[in-house]
């Protein structure tokens, strides 16, 4: 009996039909969509801790100056030299530089020359990693002077109050009354015992934004109760442009491309180095032709003249600012945070009192 043969069958190609290979596509693309957010997350955060630990090193800077000096540095230094008007003009960064390590940095500052000059060329230029954000896409930012100096950005300002800044030098050389309810100005050297309102509820500095758009009004804003250190203050939780009209009267504010403040971290003027609790944090200030978030200030200290301004706390770390406490303690704050919290946390004496979870 014969045995009876199989079929034969035709071989299999090897290899995926495109239908497979548009299906393996599909999921490749569907996993690398849902990871590339988490790696974003992931690097976010990475930079975020990197920018806590920046302002850890700025607080215990601080403290260590304050140790030595039995005070906080002044945010500038203005006097009289032979009856005419003058300034130092370098900034808190500048000068807490030997008590963070920065020694080599600050020795090669000349005093005797303000930041612009080519005597100050090369600290000008130094681009300090314990002054810049990770997170900011304008960290590698440069700043030319007409001396030729190139300036690098700061990401950190230093509380200098919430809309008054300081009320200019009398005629015998001292500020006039009364200070900044911050805790640094110009010749304002405060004693870590005049925060009455605690340590642990003052702000010390914040997130800014390298070369955020600015303008300077060229003078007094023209809102009473925006030109007097004394009265009461606007709600920081209402449009930023309808409690200043300058916002959107004066040209320097409708000028396009606008101005730039934080662009030099040696400068003590308050739109370069400094910022203000007149707003919470990342609080847009939109100019209609510009479409640029401002920051805006009176006047720079030069004219010797009262200071106003809203200098807000920005950052590119979603949802919020880092804060540097002078109890040296760093928290992330919600830009979500009411105004009139935010105020209280800028004032040293105000006798507000504020939750632990108001913020």
């Amino acid at each position: 009996m014969r045995p009876i043969s199989g079929r034969s069958t035709a071989a299999r190609p090897i290899g995926f039909t495109l239908i497979e290979l548009l299906v393996v596509i599909a999921i490749i693309s569907v996993l690398i969509a849902l990871l590339l957010p988490a790696v974003q997350s992931v690097r976010e955060a990475a930079r975020r801790i990197q920018c806590t630990n920046n302002l850890k090193q700025i607080g215990l800077g601080i403290h260590n100056y304050e140790s030595i000096a039995s005070a906080l540095p002044p945010s500038n230094i203005a006097g009289y030299i032979n009856g005419t008007f003058t300034y130092n003009g370098f900034s808190v960064h500048a000068r807490v530089l030997p008590f963070m390590e920065q020694g080599v940095a600050f020795n090669s500052i000349n005093f005797f020359f303000t930041h612009r000059t080519v005597q100050n060329s090369t600290v000008v230029g130094l681009a300090l990693t314990c002054f810049l954000c990770p997170s900011d896409p304008n960290m590698d930012g440069l700043t030319s002077f007409p001396s030729g100096v190139n300036a690098r950005v700061p990401c950190y300002g230093f509380n200098e109050g919430d809309w008054f800044i300081w009320n200019a030098l009398s005629t015998s050389g001292y500020n006039n009354p009364p200070t900044t309810r911050g805790v640094f100005g110009p010749n304002v050297s405060r004693r870590i015992a005049a925060f009455t309102d605690g340590t642990s509820q003052t702000l010390l500095a914040t997130d800014v934004k390298a070369l955020n758009p600015f303008c300077q009004v060229g003078g007094q804003f023209s809102e009473p109760n925006l030109s007097s250190p004394t009265a009461p203050l606007p709600s920081p939780n209402v449009d930023p442009l309808s409690v200043a009209s300058e916002y959107t009267t004066v040209a320097a504010c409708n000028a396009v491309p606008p101005g730039t403040g934080h662009t030099a971290w040696v400068d003590g003027n308050s739109q370069e180095t400094g910022m203000t609790t007149a707003f919470p944090p990342n609080k847009p200030a939109i100019n209609p032709t510009s479409h640029a978030d401002l920051d805006i200030l009176t006047l720079l200290i030069s004219k010797n003249q009262p200071l106003y301004g809203a200098i807000t706390a920005r950052s590119y770390h979603p949802g919020g600012v880092n804060t540097l406490l002078a109890d040296g303690s760093v928290r992330f704050v919600k830009s979500s945070i009411d105004g009139m919290t935010w105020r209280a946390l800028g004032t040293i004496a105000g006798g507000e009192v504020i939750g632990g979870d108001s913020y």
